[in-house]
């Protein structure tokens, strides 16, 4: 079974999507030391993904023939490649930034945004561009969402607390970009204190992960992989509009599920519901004493 994480420190093999593990990742990994050698840049990848997911929107404008809507598929399986390939040689070569971040989650949004206004587009109704924007603005949110909350699940299970919010910084897109990245920042803060206040903060993360990872798992439904083989299935069913009901409807419910699960971990493993259902036996406990003193 696999549970260690990946040796750049970076996933965590048991909050990951299949496809990813199999396909994704062993071909971003294998394509590493070519890219690192030839000296390509992270960003010059993200901009390349951007490329392949445009020529994936345009096949899958075509999704009234089952052809097109294959080729659609290999283009975004090579963007998938190319959207974790950069995150890979930014790590490999130290050249992370906020801004490159910034730039590898525009490029995601703007490869479905591309799909969506396509698709739109061949549709031709007033109806898919309605369900095209509402999908759009329900993948924003969930996507940023769930990006946090998968940065804090690693992030804790290193053993690192955070317990003060981080200072956003940069230009005012990338400030923009990362304050609702880190949106949920605020209401975990009081179990990022209570992991800082733990004399094994090391243990104290390794608990948290084994109890939280199921519940990312279930997350992961969020990951572009999903949306991408979500889209395929719609075009091949020959209705692409299907693909923004289940953004809409399944995506948007799996998020507000997943989210306020992962919150009542926190709150286990903080051991506030402990505390909070022994307070109340407390409170039980000394009215029912008064009751028996006024008999």
């Amino acid at each position: 079974m696999m549970t260690r994480p990946h040796p750049d420190g970076s996933r965590d093999l048991r909050i990951e999507d299949p496809s990813n593990l199999w396909l994704i990742h062993p071909a971003g990994r294998a394509l590493l030391p070519h890219a690192v050698a030839l000296g390509i840049s992270a960003n010059a990848v993200s901009v390349a993904g951007l490329v392949l997911g445009g020529v994936a929107a345009a096949c899958f404008a075509q999704w009234s023939d089952w052809r097109f809507a294959i080729l659609g598929l290999m283009f975004s399986v090579g963007w998938l490649i190319a959207d974790g390939l950069d995150g890979m040689i930014a790590r490999a070569t130290g050249t992370a930034s906020p801004v490159g971040r910034m730039l590898d989650g525009l490029c995601d949004h703007g490869v479905f945004a591309l799909i969506y206004v396509t698709l739109a587009f061949s549709i031709g109704t007033g109806q898919a561009w309605a369900l095209s924007a509402a999908a759009g603005i329900a993948h924003a949110v969930q996507s940023s969402l769930y990006e946090g909350e998968r940065t804090r699940f690693h992030r804790r299970a290193r053993g690192i607390a955070q317990p003060v919010l981080p200072t956003v910084e940069g230009n005012a897109l990338v400030r923009l970009y990362d304050t609702f990245a880190t949106s949920l920042d605020r209401v975990a803060l009081r179990f990022e204190r209570r992991m800082a206040r733990d004399e094994d903060t090391a243990a104290f993360g390794q608990r948290y992960a084994r109890a939280a990872a199921p519940t990312m798992k279930w997350m992961a439904w969020l990951t572009a992989n999903v949306r991408v083989e979500a889209i395929f299935l719609a075009c091949l069913l020959g209705d692409p509009q299907l693909f923004w009901g289940f953004e809409i409807v399944v995506l948007s419910a799996v998020a507000a599920i997943t989210i306020a699960r992962h919150r009542a971990v926190e709150r286990t493993v903080s051991g506030d519901d402990i505390s909070f259902l022994a307070a109340g036996g407390r409170i039980a406990s000394i009215i029912t004493t008064k009751e028996q003193g006024h008999r």
